[in-house]
């Protein structure tokens, strides 16, 4: 929790806000953000794509893109990322997609994770996760994956973002 607590001091310190776009974590960012009092000051909200259409309708994800690599890929998470940022305004998007089990998807094997952030100017950074254990690990892992890329992102980017 204190990485969560230190990331959206970081968002209020640049005077930036954060959107998430989740699919196999179903909402798990965007709670484990507000459990922290005082994060509606740059929390702005979220979209859970769990469905693929979704992706496309409410986030932009190019059609192309989903019918030609599927839901769990590079692109796609870059997408949700700005996608969300663009939906709710915000400074930086967080996004994620991937395959948390039973089952293989996409021809993806299970534990198989795209994060992306969005930021000021379209710049993306991305995250490939292979991550093992049950569905709940491989969600919570993803989760905490990528709070942490948005950590890395807010310490590289510190005073290049105001207003």
């Amino acid at each position: 929790m204190a990485e969560v607590t230190q990331v959206l001091e970081s968002l209020a310190s640049q005077e930036a806000t954060v959107a998430v776009a989740e699919s196999l974590t179903g909402g798990l960012i965007g709670a484990t953000f507000t459990l922290v009092p005082g994060s509606s000051r740059v929390f702005k909200g979220g979209v859970i794509s769990y469905a693929t259409d979704l992706k496309q309708r409410l986030l932009g994800v190019p059609g192309d893109l989903l019918r030609r690599e599927g839901a769990v890929h590079p692109e796609v998470a870059a997408a949700m990322a700005a996608g969300v940022a663009r939906l709710c305004e915000a400074t930086y998007g967080v996004a994620v997609t991937g395959v948390a089990g039973p089952e293989p998807q996409d021809g993806q094997p299970v534990g198989t994770v795209f994060a992306a952030v969005s930021g000021p100017g379209g710049q993306v950074w991305g995250r490939r996760l292979s991550l093992k254990g049950s569905r709940e690990r491989i969600r919570v892992e993803t989760m905490d994956e990528a709070i942490d890329l948005l950590a890395s992102v807010l310490k590289d980017n510190k005073g290049e973002h105001s207003g």
